[in-house]
C-alpha cells in the first residue's frame, strides 16, 4: 500500500502531503506561537504559587480582608486566569488560526470533489 493510499481513508486527498504543506505548515506555527509562549507563562505562574505555598508561608497567610489572606487570594487568581487564558485563546483563534483552517478545508474539500 502506497503512503497516498494509507493516509487518504478513501479521500482522494494525500493528507502526508498536505501535512508538509506551507499553508498548513504556517497553520501550525501561527498555532504554536500562542500555545507555547502561554503555556510557558501560566506553568511559571502556576509553580510560583506553589513554591510560595510552601517556602512562604507568613506571605500567603497576611490577611488582607477578614479571613481572605494573600493566598486564598492568589489561589482564586489560578482559577481566573485560565478564564482568561481560554478567553484570549477563542479570540486568538477566531483572528488567526479559524481564517487559515478555513482555507485549507476549502482546498482539501475541492479536492476531494475532484
Amino acid at each position: 500500500m502506497s503512503t497516498t493510499e494509507e493516509s487518504d481513508l478513501g479521500t482522494g486527498i494525500d493528507f502526508t502531503a498536505e501535512q508538509d504543506s506551507e499553508e498548513f505548515t504556517e497553520l501550525r506555527k501561527t498555532h504554536r506561537s500562542f500555545v507555547f509562549p502561554m503555556a510557558v507563562i501560566f506553568l511559571l505562574w502556576y509553580f510560583a504559587y506553589v513554591l510560595l505555598a510552601d517556602y512562604a508561608h507568613e506571605f500567603m497567610s497576611i490577611k488582607v480582608w477578614g479571613n481572605v489572606n494573600v493566598g486564598l487570594l492568589l489561589g482564586l487568581l489560578q482559577f481566573v486566569s485560565t478564564f482568561g487564558i481560554t478567553a484570549a485563546y477563542v479570540s486568538y483563534s477566531n483572528r488567526k488560526l479559524d481564517p487559515k483552517a478555513a482555507a485549507i478545508r476549502k482546498r482539501l474539500e475541492a479536492q476531494a470533489g475532484e
